[in-house]
């Protein structure tokens, strides 16, 4: 059964790279905190903030025992230090964990019982890998490496995305797109965590923001915060962004994304992931890997895969989408079809109707700053959306790092010197998938057939590719010096 869902400066300073629970607080704390277990939920509301729908069942995300909290001698709230941030997604936590490295006091509000990841399988690329490196996560074999093919339904390449050797020496990691599961990742980062800083259960409703602090209202009126700035992580409909910035005249994009996985099919070869097209829809897979369920931290090999068609807001859902999803795939190359009956349509499928905003050329407003969906949802084509709100979060504290959060000058200055580093790269990639969404889906039959022509006999698309993504992105990765590493020998998944 499907359940609906609506949801909808100074640049040198580095983060620290030890990890937050041995640095900042002392001694361990045995004891496992209430609120970190996570229990399959019937309805969500999406981090991505799309129209989502999710099948019952999905397995329980499990804490490793041996990761437990850390417990600070007090839990500070230093006035000039302390950072609100509303949202309990991977960008979120990413931001939280960025600013206590750089000593700041955080507190993170989620309005749902528990923080946990909505969605199946990610891509995660090598930057998003350094910097959550950077924070003391272990990412050895935290996803399956894998060489992208571009192909036709017939199985015919036409493009397959070249490794940039410099990159892989300079960050340590061998190739750019790994695959994992949204949860394993998610836990990982959330298990840096220490005890104090995650609040579940408080539903954000507005903010009033004064001359030196911001105050922060909740749904419960008996819940408060008083912060010295608010970051908004809380999706696509954020309540954040639209009170510092109005209506975000969200749209449909005309696409419909099925997100799946499955456990390991022996014969696949390995390390190669397909985006796949005809002239209409796509049907793509990439290997990934995810927690074993033995709550020891283990990860076990599998497949993410995923189909997009084009959609329109209210188009009605099939009453059968394994039967739906398996019409699609009828004459595709293998070893697409193979994932259908791989996959327990119960407990590993989500669908996400895809909405976008325009693009924003400004994320801050006095003391309020926005990062991830909450100011640039990101169509599926970018491959990119919970990657680049963990980069987001990344480089705020990075650029406010010795702030004295009180002083709205120096704060400003901070905030501008963010969207100088990502409004332009963000809104390129933004605009990109968004582009590549329409010439894929919504061409008519003719222009389609035309445009199938061109990839599959010239060299158009790889031009497209390098150019609108890859180009961008390595010379934004190369620029992370503080995150390179001094052997420079890739790691081999």
């Amino acid at each position: 059964m499907i359940l609906g869902v609506q949801h909808g400066c100074d640049t040198n300073l580095a983060i620290r790279r030890e990890s937050l629970r041995s640095c900042l607080y002392g001694q361990l704390d045995h004891q496992q905190q209430p609120g970190r277990l996570r229990t399959p939920h019937t309805q969500q509301t999406s981090a991505k903030g799309h129209t989502a729908e999710r099948l019952l069942h999905q397995p329980t995300v499990h804490i490793n025992p041996d990761m437990t909290a850390r417990t600070p001698p007090s839990r500070q709230w230093r006035i000039g230090r302390r950072v609100a941030i509303v949202g309990g997604g991977p960008g979120a936590i990413s931001t939280a964990l960025a600013f206590l490295s750089c000593d700041y006091d955080v507190r993170v509000f989620e309005r749902r019982p528990t923080f946990e990841p909505i969605g199946g399988a990610v891509l995660l690329n090598t930057p998003v890998l350094a910097i959550l490196r950077s924070y003391g996560i272990d990412v050895t074999n935290l996803g399956e490496w894998s060489r992208t093919h571009f192909q036709n339904s017939e199985g015919t390449d036409r493009v397959v995305l070249p490794f940039n050797s410099e990159i892989e020496r300079k960050m340590g990691i061998k190739g750019w797109h790994y695959g994992v599961l949204r949860s394993t990742a998610f836990q990982r980062m959330f298990d840096q965590l220490p005890d104090g800083v995650t609040y579940p259960n408080h539903e954000f409703v507005a903010y009033d923001e004064k001359a030196n602090e911001v105050e922060l209202r909740f749904q419960d009126p008996t819940q408060t915060c008083t912060a010295d700035i608010l970051v908004g992580a809380d999706g696509i409909r954020s309540r954040v962004s639209r009170q510092a910035f109005g209506d975000p005249k969200l749209f449909h994009t005309g696409i419909r994304l099925w997100l799946a996985w499955c456990e390991q099919i022996e014969d696949i070869p390995p390390h190669k992931g397909m985006i796949s097209h005809d002239w209409r829809y796509q049907a793509s897979y990439f290997p990934m890997t995810h927690d074993d369920g033995s709550g020891k931290g283990k990860l076990k090999p599998g497949f993410e895969w995923w189909i997009v068609e084009p959609s329109y807001e209210g188009m009605p859902i099939p009453d059968d989408p394994k039967a739906h999803i398996t019409n699609i795939l009828k004459g595709w190359a293998d070893p697409m079809p193979r994932f259908v009956e791989a996959t327990d349509f119960d407990s590993q499928v989500f669908r996400w109707e895809i909405y976008n905003r325009p693009s924003q050329k400004k994320w801050s407003r006095g003391r309020i700053v926005c990062i991830g969906d909450a100011i640039h949802p990101v169509s599926p084509y970018a491959a990119y959306g919970m990657g680049m709100a963990i980069e987001d979060g990344y480089y705020l504290a990075k650029l406010l790092d010795g702030v004295d959060l009180t002083h709205l000058e120096d704060v400003t200055r901070g905030f501008c010197a963010y969207e100088t580093q990502r409004v332009d790269f963000v809104n390129h990639n933004m605009e990109f998938a968004r582009r590549l969404g329409y010439l894929f889906h919504k061409l008519p039959w003719p222009l389609a057939k035309l445009r199938d022509v061109l990839f599959d006999r010239t060299p158009l698309l790889a031009h497209f590719l390098t150019k609108g993504y890859l180009e961008k992105s390595e010379i934004e990765t190369a620029g992370m010096t503080e995150l390179h590493v001094k052997d420079e020998h890739p790691i081999v998944a």
